[in-house]
């Protein structure tokens, strides 16, 4: 699978736009959310950039291309875990003064079906990155791994939260 490849895929979930909404797990997705402090407030805008130009998701050891230098509405990406292609398209975009980050969606292909975002706020306190994600299996491998799965996608939150503490 190649980024010019993805053009004319679907979302592979019904509930496009779902982490806008923090209070409300779309019926039958899984739901993964982690909330860590990742540097001080001067940090702030370096991380935000980090994440609007996927070096998070680079220094975490993701293989991420996409269309657009900057994640914005409708931007496609492809990353790979491993072997695994895993593409996705930015649904929604936050930039405001406290608070910066996006969210994209799984596409078909994906061995999951849902939404991921990655925003970091400026606090007081520091600057904090939060993970909101819906899923549920999209294969049958991802099926397969059941719990297994669902630790690693946690461990992989994490992972994102401790690389963007080395990037501040």
């Amino acid at each position: 699978m190649k980024l010019d490849d993805l053009a004319d895929r679907r979302f592979n979930y019904d509930c496009v736009g779902s982490t806008t909404d923090e209070a409300k797990t779309p019926t039958g997705y899984h739901r993964l959310q982690i909330r860590e402090r990742v540097g001080d407030a001067v940090a702030f805008e370096r991380l935000a950039e980090a994440v609007m130009r996927f070096d998070m998701h680079r220094a975490a050891g993701i293989r991420m291309q996409a269309t657009t230098a900057r994640a914005e509405i409708g931007t496609m990406t492809l990353g790979r875990l491993a072997v695994i292609p895993v593409p996705c398209k930015v649904v929604w975009v936050a930039n405001e003064a406290d608070r910066i980050g996006f969210a994209y969606g799984t596409l078909d292909g994906h061995p999951e079906a849902g939404e991921e975002a990655f925003v970091v706020t400026r606090e007081p306190d520091g600057t904090w990155f939060t993970l909101l994600a819906y899923s549920r299996p999209a294969t049958w491998y991802a099926r397969l791994g059941g719990p297994v799965t669902r630790v690693a996608q946690t461990q992989a939150a994490h992972h994102y939260a401790r690389s963007l503490r080395k990037l501040a």
